[in-house]
Formats: structure tokens, C-alpha cells, sequence
């Protein structure tokens, strides 16, 4: 069974629950404010570990409360922090995010640490042997091994809410060690067409399937993720797991993302792999905030 190494962003949510989203110049009054962890990275890895799968998490988080918290939190999910980066005199990224009576959001992101992540980050993508103590935090003493480079048989998950030179990368070292790369085009942007082209798939929604039709760049594994009527990738096709009540859509395409990562590094075939991500992803809309408590 393969491991999964996300390479991605954190961030603290803050979330406000409004009847409706206000039109520019407006001001609505909302709930109260609640607190939850997120960023695509984030999500996505608590998804996998979730799901099974052993992850190793690269990234950054500032040298603040909410970040050392958020690699304790991640930590006790079994999740692989030692290659989470603390960088000093930078808060963690931030999330504001507004929730309206149907459960559809908006957010705004303050990408703070997440944005400090540079190609030094990603020894662990890198072919060439690695010092742990240069490469790892070795305040984490819970390890009783090294988390070794990525080889053939894992899979790379990655988002765009980090530097896109930092992305394009880990596509191109993950895939020249042989592992399979999964990367989700959210936030939407167009990568190089060389580095599009080493995801096995790339996975955008609906909205983000149009724009990457009209920047003209055609993958040659994409897979669409179509909501409650459940995703497409390439000639298979999967239903969706209908949801009676909706919460918060906040993180579900993350779910989804981790959660197929996850079961292809365990070696399920696509249509498993999908079938598992779709109900995982409904069971996520069930709660407030992008992960589970």
C-alpha cells in the first residue's frame, strides 16, 4: 500500500453563518463567529489519513498558536508533520469565510506561511539522499523512523493555494521517482501543459472544468467532479451520494480529493476510488467546517 504526500496549505477558518451572501456594497447581519482548520492541504490530508492512508504532509505553518496547534492537531491523525515547516515572524494562513442558509460559501484567503513554501521544502520529493535533521523538525520526537523520499507506488496530492512554481515541482520530481500524481486545479490556474500532463488525474468541478477548456490546455487524465450527480473521469462515470440536508459545503471537494488519493495509493480501481471519494465528500457537507471535528 502506498503512502500519500500532500503538498499544500493550512488555514485557519473563521466562519460566519449569513441568510443570504450580500451583493457588492452591501452589509448583511450574521451569526456568530466560529472557528475551524482548513486549507486545501489541510483538508485533503485529514481526508486521506481518514480514508486510510498513510500521509505525509509538506508545507508551512507560522510560529504562532494556530500553527503549532495545527500540527498537534494534524499529528494526532496520524499525519506526518515533521516535514510542516514552522516559519518564524508570519502568522498561519487565515480563511474568511461566509455561509448562506443553502449551504453555499465564499471565502477569502490570507495565504500568510502558506506562502513562505519554496522548492528547499520539497527534499522529500527529491531523489538524492536527505539529512533529517536538515529537512525534518526534529522537535518531533513521536517518530521512530525517517519518513523516506516518495517512490513508485505512492501518490502525490497537490493544490494550488501554494506558490505554482512550488507546485509545478513536486509534479515533475513525484513523477520522475514514479509515483502516480493527483492534483487538484483549485483555486483555479493553468500549469505549465508539461506539468498538467504527468496528473493521472487532474481534478477540477464543474466551473473549473469550463475555465480549463477555455484556456485551451487539454490534460490527458482529467476527472470532473459534478456534485450531487457524482464525477467523471475520462469514459467512467460515477453516481453521487444524495444528502438530505445540507450544511456546509466548506472542504468537500477536498474530501473528495483526499479520500480518491487515498484509495488509489491503496490500489482500488478508479471507479472504487471514485464511488469512495462521492460519499465521503456528501458525508462532509453534513457538518459545519471543512473537516470533521
Amino acid at each position: 500500500m502506498g503512502r500519500v504526500f500532500v503538498v499544500g496549505s493550512l488555514n485557519v477558518d473563521s466562519v460566519v453563518r449569513v441568510e443570504r451572501h450580500p451583493s457588492p456594497g452591501e452589509t448583511v447581519r450574521g451569526g456568530d463567529l466560529a472557528t475551524f482548520w482548513g486549507g486545501k492541504g489541510a483538508n485533503q490530508a485529514v481526508a486521506a489519513a481518514e480514508a486510510g492512508a498513510d500521509v505525509i504532509f509538506i508545507g508551512r505553518v507560522g510560529d504562532d498558536p494556530e500553527g503549532h496547534a495545527y500540527r498537534t492537531r494534524l499529528a494526532s491523525r496520524s499525519i506526518d508533520v515533521r516535514p510542516l515547516g514552522i516559519t518564524h515572524g508570519v502568522t498561519t494562513g487565515h480563511a474568511m469565510i461566509a455561509v448562506s442558509g443553502d449551504g453555499e460559501n465564499t471565502i477569502i484567503v490570507s495565504p500568510g506561511a502558506n506562502a513562505r513554501v519554496t522548492l528547499d521544502d520539497l527534499a522529500l520529493l527529491r531523489p538524492a539522499s536527505f539529512s533529517a535533521t536538515d529537512t525534518l523538525n526534529t522537535t518531533d520526537t513521536a517518530y521512530d523512523s525517517e519518513p523516506g523520499g516518495i517512490t513508485a507506488g505512492d501518490v502525490l496530492l497537490a493544490s494550488l493555494e501554494l506558490d505554482f512554481d512550488v507546485v509545478s515541482e513536486a509534479v515533475r520530481l513525484a513523477a520522475a521517482a514514479g509515483a502516480r500524481v493527483v492534483l487538484n486545479l483549485a483555486p483555479f490556474a493553468v500549469l505549465p501543459a508539461g506539468v498538467l500532463a504527468l496528473a493521472d488525474p487532474v481534478i477540477v468541478n464543474e466551473h473549473e472544468a469550463e475555465e480549463l477548456r477555455a484556456s485551451g490546455a487539454l490534460p490527458p487524465s482529467v476527472l470532473i467532479t459534478l456534485g450531487p450527480d457524482g464525477s467523471r473521469w475520462g469514459s467512467t462515470t460515477v453516481p453521487g451520494t444524495r444528502v438530505d440536508s445540507v450544511v456546509d459545503t466548506t472542504g468537500a471537494g477536498d474530501t473528495y480529493c483526499g479520500t480518491l488519493a487515498a484509495h488509489l495509493a491503496a490500489g482500488a480501481t478508479p471507479d472504487a476510488a471514485m464511488l469512495a471519494a462521492s460519499a465521503a465528500a456528501a458525508r462532509s457537507v453534513t457538518w459545519l467546517g471543512a473537516q470533521p471535528a
